[in-house]
């Protein structure tokens, strides 16, 4: 049988998969049979299950629809508006940076640690400007950002501090988990792809009563009753008042569902991908490929991700091509947001402006990681990051003069 015959007989390896089980299935199915889909009785038990898994009952939650819609609701509760500066970094998912256009305000971004891979805290220090009024921070694939330098420069100089979480649940800095830290807010991601999935969705966590307040009123178009206060009501409620120009970024009972069987699992889940990472750490020594970063040596990684740098002399979009013809799905995180028309342009940015991010984007692919991965599997996609290296190095070798 040829190669390429035996690779058709394989089925692919995609790059991410949800696990979802038959316990997750009922619980849907319950919801549906309940007559109440929309934001009802289950998303606030997942609200307040979320708030219970972080372990700090002073904690408030918001959950949303999106990680996006929790970012652009705790900007507004924190008073963000056009004409302000916000900081985050090229080296992220366009929702980090396009929530703060949503307000009018301006994002000012920013390169990465070499060692993190996270938004560099020293970078942030050097582009305060008078209008700066918020930090956006991103747990880069499930490590946590340094987040004690990060609040040490936003207490000196009064800025808000907004955590995009999207990659990092369940992760920990200097023991604590992302979500109990002294920022602003912390925003979670549920999307499919996610280290837990509502299929959709999102949460917002803060301790700042205001600003939970205001996500909560403008989370369902600025109305000051939600709907399952209003629609379980055994006497008439059907009074509301609009107090603002909100947004519809509520969560359904159906995606809540979900997430109350995820969130049981998740510590679990966790420890799988941390599994998987570390089965890939001691297959891939000696390709010359650039690991992820590790997490410090008390501190819990994610691993939502699994990205390489793979080596000098390596074509990247070569070696994916070649990952992809042996039946493994990859991805590349990120193509920064300094190379993104749009940024580029409103920004005026160049790529020696990023030197960090712009050399890691130029080498790095990310390999699959993700529960239901068996440790055939990860063995099948270490053999094929052999073969492609091989094959990238050859296929470029042929086009130099």
């Amino acid at each position: 049988m040829s190669q390429s015959l035996q690779h058709d007989s394989i089925p692919p390896l995609p790059f991410a998969l949800p696990d979802i089980g038959e316990e997750e299935i009922a619980e849907v199915v319950d919801t549906l049979r309940s007559g109440w889909l929309t934001t009802g009785p289950k998303t606030r038990r997942f609200e307040q299950e979320f708030a219970a898994f972080l372990g700090d009952s002073s904690l408030q939650t918001i959950a949303v629809n999106s990680a996006t819609a929790g970012l652009h609701l705790a900007l507004e509760a924190a008073g963000i508006e056009a004409g302000d500066e916000v900081i985050t970094t090229t080296h992220t998912f366009t929702a980090s940076a396009e929530v703060i256009r949503y307000l009018g305000a301006d994002p000012v971004l920013v390169d990465i640690e070499e060692h993190s891979w996270c938004i560099d805290p020293e970078q942030v220090l050097r582009h305060i400007t008078p209008r700066t009024r918020a930090i956006i921070v991103v747990h880069f694939g499930g490590r946590s950002v340094h987040m004690t330098r990060i609040l040490d420069i936003a207490r000196a100089h009064g800025l808000k501090v907004i955590e995009d979480a999207a990659h990092a649940l369940p992760a920990t800095h200097q023991g604590q988990m992302i979500g109990t830290l002294p920022s602003d807010a912390t925003v979670f991601s549920f999307y499919a792809n996610k280290t837990m999935t509502t299929g959709e969705g999102g949460m917002l966590v803060t301790r700042d009563d205001a600003l939970a307040k205001r996500a909560r009123t403008m989370r369902l178009h600025g109305i000051d009753r939600d709907a399952f206060a209003r629609f379980n009501s055994t006497v008439p409620a059907w009074r509301y008042d609009i107090v603002a120009p909100g947004f519809k970024y509520n969560m359904t009972d159906i995606a809540a569902a979900l997430g109350l069987v995820q969130l049981r699992r998740a510590h679990a889940m966790q420890q799988r991908r941390a599994q998987i990472a570390a089965q890939y750490d001691a297959l891939l020594e000696g390709t010359g490929i650039t690991l992820p970063p590790q997490p410090d040596a008390s501190d819990v990684h994610a691993w939502h991700l699994y990205p390489i740098a793979l080596p000098v002399g390596v074509d990247r979009d070569r070696f994916i091509d070649a990952m992809f013809a042996q039946g493994i799905g990859m991805s590349v995180h990120y193509i920064p947001l300094h190379r993104q028309t749009y940024w580029r342009e409103l920004c005026q940015l160049r790529p020696e402006s990023f030197p960090v991010s712009e050399a890691l984007y130029q080498r790095t692919a990310s390999l699959p990681i993700y529960t239901r991965m068996s440790d055939e599997d990860v063995e099948r996609v270490v053999r094929a990051v052999r073969q492609a290296l091989v094959r990238a190095k050859v296929a470029q070798a042929k086009v130099v003069p």
